[in-house]
């Protein structure tokens, strides 16, 4: 049972003068690259107790998770050590619950917000770096043609928001005809999550159609990679939806960092070379296409977009999230993409082209120097040509 008096809402710290409390968030250091309430410190969970010194005495300690329920264990453990301590009611999500819903009461000021956002993405500051690397990718790899009927999928976060704006964007200028469908699948949302996408939806001017599944249910007592599981269920379940309304492609918001991550996460924890396509034909629905066409944009880049328009999003709309053990982050079990980001953020700093040079290696393959690879599930191996090479060589030479 929850100690109402160990919790402050969001009304009564904004009624404090801020010289009298100090506002820390202690999530994990992903969760903070999503967005934080500004003027907070940020000390994540696992460190808290080793950073006490970091912390003053003499004002009120305001501890603040996703939702809660972390920060009044630790709150009471800062209790112990003789801190005024208390956790934020509803937590990062409770915060921009309420932010949202204040800002969507003034339906003129909402309006202008939106134009003033939709004038960001055209603006020198960011039409390069966004709408420029989103053009190009789809002329790059050919992603949009003709007619298609799009299934803009939208997760509620950064990536997936701004792609939908992009999508708005470059349709705005008419070069040849498509459809899009902003699609929003509630796995299980708790009503708040939801309420916070709808309302970002509404304040970036995205048309979102909104569809229902148990999914979380499904997988919340599996208890061996139910993340990966709920990704692989919510794939299929767009599809399937995205088909239905007329559909033939599918748009995730992934971005060149995650290209890159992906290629070392391959190498260093599956012992494969591979990448994070651009685009792929669905093996399950025929007919139907998955794209990438925020595959060239930078996140460095979304975060300044975001934050440049004071836009706070979810980092995951997963009611579990801070409930299951297999979802929450700590320091011992951070995930391995936040290990490689912070493994590339290190090599960049003697090598500042690592970056580009990881993407492009997987457009520079040489199968002369791979001992074996894969083609349409079939193994390759080097030796399996090497004396056919070699007489082949042997015969050229004869023959000068």
């Amino acid at each position: 049972m929850i100690d109402q008096s160990m919790e402050i809402s969001w009304e009564e710290l904004s009624a404090l003068p801020p010289e009298e409390y100090m506002l820390v968030d202690i999530r994990d250091d992903n969760s903070l690259n999503y967005g934080a309430i500004p003027g907070s410190v940020h000390i994540p969970q696992y460190e808290l107790m080793g950073r006490l010194s970091e912390l003053c005495m003499d004002k009120k300690i305001v501890l603040y998770c996703s939702r809660g329920i972390f920060s009044m264990d630790m709150a009471l453990d800062l209790l112990g050590e003789g801190y005024d301590a208390v956790s934020l009611s509803g937590g990062y999500s409770g915060w921009l619950t309420g932010r949202i819903e204040k800002e969507n009461r003034d339906e003129e000021k909402r309006k202008d917000r939106q134009l003033e956002i939709e004038k960001s993405i055209r603006s020198r500051r960011f039409h390069k770096k966004l709408f420029s690397r989103f053009a190009k990718a789809i002329n790059t790899y050919e992603l949009l043609k003709e007619n298609d009927k799009v299934a803009v999928c939208i997760s509620g976060g950064k990536d997936s928001m701004l792609m939908a704006k992009l999508f708005q964007e470059i349709q705005r200028h008419n070069k040849f005809h498509f459809e899009l469908v902003f699609l929003v699948m509630d796995p299980g949302y708790s009503p708040d999550n939801r309420k916070i996408i709808e309302n970002n939806a509404k304040i970036l001017g995205i048309p979102i159609t909104v569809f229902e599944s148990d999914i979380f249910e499904s997988v919340f007592h599996i208890e061996k990679s139910p993340c990966y599981l709920c990704a692989r269920m919510r794939r299929g379940y767009l599809y399937n939806h995205a088909k239905a309304l007329g559909c033939n492609k599918i748009a995730l918001g992934h971005h060149y960092d995650d290209v890159i991550e992906t290629i070392l996460m391959g190498m260093l924890y599956g012992a494969q070379v591979q990448t994070m396509m651009p685009k792929l034909h669905s093996s399950n629905f025929s007919g139907m296409e998955l794209i990438r066409p925020m595959y060239l944009i930078r996140e460095e880049d979304i975060k300044d977009w975001r934050d440049c328009n004071d836009l706070h999003f979810l980092q995951c709309a997963c009611k579990f999230t801070e409930t299951c053990s297999t979802c929450s982050a700590d320091g011992a079990n951070a995930s391995k993409r936040m290990e490689i980001k912070k493994l590339i953020a290190s090599l960049k700093e003697v090598n500042p082209f690592v970056e580009g040079n990881i993407f492009k290696s997987v457009e520079n393959v040489n199968l002369n120097t791979v001992v074996a690879y894969k083609k349409d599930g079939v193994r390759h191996h080097f030796l399996d040509e090497y004396d056919k090479a070699g007489d082949q060589m042997e015969k050229r030479e004869e023959e000068t």
